[in-house]
């Protein structure tokens, strides 16, 4: 049970409290454990959504063959916890992030509706030339956008470290952790 709560405790940086109640809740389950403390890492993440972000750091990242580089500000609650190792650790994760998906948006939420427009338009036009059933058009046409949002919005992207995660999930554990919002402010990616 000890090396259970050791090897918890490395993984997700959570208390040992927090640890303990997951795995009681889980009937010393690893695999549920892990799932549970991301919920809830995820819920602390939403109460803290409205807090304002008035510290943070700029990170950066240039790729060993100097063609690829990356800044991204991201931003916390306080100078304490912007000078802490732990975001600054989560600030050059972004980073990498960046630098090898090349997100062109923040968030689902940030691409003008022009872009969303014309996207879904070119979906259509395809699912009619193809002969789909004008009644599932629209569903397709949602799952198609929903699909390039995930690869196109650096919060929607898969981690590229851990598959099972998205940035937004890497993001909220890290809300958990540190217990104060973080935001992922402006970012540029530079390419030659």
């Amino acid at each position: 049970m000890l090396d259970l709560i050791k090897k918890l405790r490395e993984i997700t940086g959570v208390s040992i409290a927090e640890i303990k109640k997951a795995l009681e809740d889980a009937n010393q389950d690893e695999q549920k454990a892990k799932e549970l403390l991301r919920a809830r890492g995820s819920t602390k993440a939403e109460k803290r959504f409205t807090r304002e972000t008035k510290a943070g750091v700029v990170a950066s990242y240039v790729h060993s063959n100097y063609k690829v580089g990356v800044l991204v500000e991201l931003l916390c609650e306080t100078d304490f916890v912007a000078r802490s190792d732990k975001f600054k650790e989560l600030a050059h994760e972004i980073a990498l992030q960046i630098a090898s998906m090349n997100p062109e948006f923040l968030s689902s939420e940030e691409i003008p509706k022009e872009i969303a427009d014309h996207e879904k338009s070119i979906y259509r036009e395809e699912l009619i030339k193809s002969g789909k059933p004008m009644q599932i058009i629209d569903q397709i046409i949602e799952g198609r956008f929903k699909k390039h949002c995930e690869e196109i919005c650096l919060l929607d992207q898969k981690y590229v470290k851990d598959q099972d995660l998205t940035v937004r999930e890497l993001v909220n554990q890290f809300v958990g952790q540190i217990g104060e919002n973080i935001k992922i402010g402006r970012f540029v990616r530079f390419e030659i």
